[in-house]
């Protein structure tokens, strides 16, 4: 045969490729829908699958489990899905967004940059509950929600409202919340979480208010009681401090340096008469960088409680209001999460994790882990993560019984009662507590609804502060 002749492989592709695309163009077949839906085919971001996977606009800048919806916030929009089949129930223009209350009680408050005001949305709905046009900065609690608007930079009020409410609870002056629109929850003066790769840092969702906050203004903390409103101090840092708002107490932090030494001492006041209430010498709560002691940061804790370290290297967790050395790590242990309720630790070797419940010491469970294992403690479970091979499981903060046990690379993102969201890039799911996916979790006398908590699913441990103040007063009968 003469060199050259026929087609050759190039020539009937192109054959074929021209067949397909007359095909196509007249009606008589079209393979391209099949084609695409194949390249674009979700595989399962876990092993075992989850109840529900779904592919969002963007990647997501948050996610909150709010109620019976998962609202995410991307770059420019805020969308809510059903938190059972995740399907998306509205979906709304906005820069920023974040949800205050729990459970039924939610809303969403959404807002733009460089524009006063925020609306507040019904999470299943989206329909607006109440608008506000001239508020500055928004902060968003389980059981509140706080605004500040300012007539100038110096003339500042500061509101609290129920999460569904119309009129506000209180209201106080304070000479400026800071410069500029501050849009939602900007920094107060109180503690930063420890946090760990593949886990959201509000993967917890709005905390309960405590019962103090410092307000930074002008280089001065204004001390507010969230009961009522009173501006309690207005108090200015020495050079050597820097000041936090936790555990109902003002705190005063020194690192004073000496002979190429930081040396830390920690100072409770009492919040009404400014008197001292407890100090500690020597626990560098990492508020200091190594250039001078100069003390950039927040401490490192959660709730009412600090972490710190000691003379001798190890970890100490302390009682905010107190001072109690509520937790000291062996040598080599490292405290990876903190409520304050449980510290949950690694050990010195790096083969196992522990929660350890605070104030008695006593080990809750034991977990076998790796050297990058990383944990966060939520309301409602305790999440874990492992490396090589990547795993993702939730746990009882009790007793450590499995939640939810996944094979996946995927990051936890948002946790509720009775599940959590999962997300990798634009793809976000849902893994129910208790149960295998679609299945509601089960007790020995069947099947339990998600939504209650019950049926062997944890119910949320809020702090009721550290001497019971955040929670009413046990009714004792007629």
């Amino acid at each position: 045969m003469a060199k050259g002749s026929g087609l050759g492989v190039r020539g009937w592709l192109l054959l074929g490729l021209t067949t397909v695309v007359v095909l196509a163009a007249t009606g008589v077949w079209n393979p391209f829908p099949t084609m695409w839906d194949w390249v674009n085919r979700r595989q399962s971001m876990s092993q075992p699958d989850l109840v529900w996977q779904q592919r969002i606009g963007g990647t997501p800048r948050s996610v909150t489990i709010a109620g019976e919806t998962v609202v995410v916030e991307q770059r420019t929009r805020v969308e809510a899905r059903s938190l059972a089949a995740g399907t998306q129930l509205w979906e709304r223009k906005a820069d920023w967004s974040a949800v205050a209350g729990v459970g039924q009680e939610a809303v969403v408050v959404v807002g733009r940059l460089l524009v006063k005001g925020y609306e507040v949305l019904d999470p299943v709905t989206g329909v607006t509950r109440r608008r506000d046009g001239d508020a500055v900065a928004v902060w968003t609690y389980r059981n509140l929600l706080l605004d500040a608007r300012c007539v100038d930079a110096t003339d500042c009020t500061l509101s609290a409202w129920d999460p569904r409410g119309t009129a506000p609870l209180w209201t106080a002056f304070l000479p400026g919340v800071s410069s500029g629109l501050l849009a939602d929850n900007p920094n107060l003066l109180d503690t930063r979480r420890l946090t760990t790769a593949r886990i959201d840092g509000e993967v917890a969702g709005p905390e309960a208010v405590t019962p103090l906050l410092g307000f930074p203004v002008d280089g001065r903390v204004h001390v507010v009681d969230t009961a009522t409103g009173r501006v309690l101090q207005n108090v200015e840092p020495g050079r050597d401090e820097r000041l936090a708002v936790i555990g109902g107490r003002l705190l005063r932090i020194t690192a004073r340096s000496q002979d190429g030494n930081c040396y830390f001492a920690i100072s409770g006041r009492d919040s009404i008469t400014g008197q001292e209430a407890w100090q500690q010498s020597g626990i560098n709560l990492r508020t200091a960088d190594s250039a001078g002691c100069v003390q950039r940061e927040d401490p490192y804790g959660a709730r009412n409680v600090l972490v710190g370290v000691a003379p001798d290297g190890r970890e100490a967790v302390i009682d905010g209001y107190d001072g109690r050395l509520l937790l000291v790590t062996a040598n080599g242990e490292r405290v990876l999460a903190v409520d304050d309720r449980y510290a949950v630790v690694r050990a010195a070797d790096g083969g196992t994790v522990s929660a350890r419940e605070l104030g008695s010491g006593r080990v809750r469970w034991n977990r076998p882990a790796g050297q990058k294992t990383g944990a966060a403690l939520t309301p409602y479970a305790v999440i874990v993560t492992d490396e090589k091979p990547n795993r993702l499981a939730a746990l009882d903060p009790r007793t450590g019984r499995e939640l939810a046990a996944l094979r996946t690379s995927a990051n936890a993102l948002a946790v509720g009662p009775a599940g959590m969201v999962i997300g990798e890039g634009r793809e976000i799911g849902y893994v129910r507590f208790g149960g295998a996916a679609g299945e509601p979790p089960r007790d020995g006398n069947g099947p339990v609804p998600g939504s209650t908590g019950t049926g062997g699913i944890p119910q949320p441990q809020d702090s009721c502060g550290p001497k019971n103040e955040l929670c009413a007063a046990p009714d004792l009968g007629k």
